[in-house]
């Protein structure tokens, strides 16, 4: 049985959209390499975007703080998206290596709603996260951006979980 909107793209002429949602860990970068190998052509025949979502850095304490000068608070923004950058480059460059060209695109904000948010408002087919394997407790207090998008994405979610 086909999953509704699955299929429909390729149907109507246009590229599936696959997302694989990354951040600085190994975990998703295991997950970025696991679908290059194991969904290679799939992905070769759809848009591949490359997505991390970047945590607000919390620079309140700045604008109380004789610290706050406007340079310094532009250079911990530039800071933070420089950083962004070079992960998408990096995500990116390991796709090149499998022949597979993909978009990269950062946004500011809370990872699990951002990435959610990214899915619908690109109509996204299949999103692809990486798991950090945290057990039910850690899970509880710390909560899970891939156990989020599994409930609240508006696409089927591929969880990647690194077994060794």
């Amino acid at each position: 049985m086909e999953e509704e909107g699955v299929g429909v793209a390729m149907q109507s002429g246009m590229k599936n959209k696959v997302m694989v949602a990354i951040d600085d860990s190994e975990f998703s970068e295991h997950a970025l390499g696991w679908v290059l190998k194991n969904l290679g052509s799939t992905v070769l025949d759809s848009e591949l975007i490359i997505y991390t979502a970047r945590t607000p850095v919390d620079i309140s304490y700045l604008y109380a703080s004789s610290w706050g000068t406007a340079d310094l608070i532009k250079e911990l923004k530039d800071s933070e998206k420089k950083a962004a950058n070079d992960l998408l480059n990096k995500a990116k460059a390991t796709c090149s290596n499998y022949g597979i060209t993909a978009e990269g695109m950062t946004e500011v904000g809370d990872p699990k709603v951002a990435i959610c948010n990214a899915v619908e408002k690109l109509n996204i087919q299949l999103l692809v996260v990486g798991s950090h394997g945290r057990g039910a407790v850690t899970r509880t207090f710390l909560g899970s951006v891939s156990n989020y998008c599994v409930h609240h994405a508006k696409c089927p979610v591929l969880v990647v979980k690194k077994t060794d």
